[in-house]
């Protein structure tokens, strides 16, 4: 990256199911029994980036349902997908509530997924003139790298290391840029 403002947007929902699932869930709730465990996670994770990257802008996207445009023309769209853990139910709004008390921008848009928001951002971003920093679990968002977006994408032991996906990178681990993922991923039958 640059001395260009850097404008990083995170992918919420991606992020706090990662965390959920890094920590144990009984060892972190509330006294009335409200686990937090996806919480503490997203936090402790969420703070490390702030300190490590230092971006100038910062928002966070997540999903309102599991219902888009997406399912409406093809109703099977993710369709493999279990049901949400009873214990990560109810740690969404509150993590919203957590960012919005920091000055966190939070986003949702109805009939959108937060991957939508994260590439109308990064696109924006770029145009504008800023460096930008896409921080998500979701391989799709490997399409949006280019010279001005990084994709910061989980390793295998959590969302506490973080790989950097420069457009070199994409094409290093996958064989071709990154406007070519979805086809390589196509290929290969990756499901996200």
């Amino acid at each position: 990256m640059s001395d260009k403002p850097t404008l990083m947007v995170i992918d919420g929902h991606s992020l706090a199911f990662r965390a959920f699932y890094a920590l144990p869930v009984d060892s972190f709730q509330t006294p009335d029994g409200q686990h937090t465990n996806a919480i503490h996670g997203f936090i402790s994770m969420f703070l490390g980036l702030l300190a490590k990257e230092k971006p100038t802008h910062v928002a966070v996207a997540f999903d309102l349902s599991r219902f888009s445009f997406r399912t409406r023309i093809y109703p099977e769209y993710k369709g493999t997908r279990g049901d949400t853990p009873v214990e990560f139910i109810g740690q969404v709004p509150l993590l919203q509530d957590a960012l919005h008390a920091m000055g966190v921008v939070t986003l949702t848009k109805e009939d959108y997924e937060a991957d939508d928001i994260l590439a109308t951002l990064a696109h924006q971003g770029s145009q504008a003139g800023f460096d930008v920093l896409v921080v998500s679990g979701d391989r799709d968002t490997f399409q949006l790298v280019d010279p001005q977006v990084t994709v910061l994408y989980p390793s295998a032991r959590g969302v506490s290391e973080l790989k950097r996906y420069t457009p070199e990178a994409v094409e290093e681990r996958y064989g071709v840029p990154p406007h070519r993922y979805p086809d390589v991923a196509a290929l290969v039958g990756e499901t996200s």
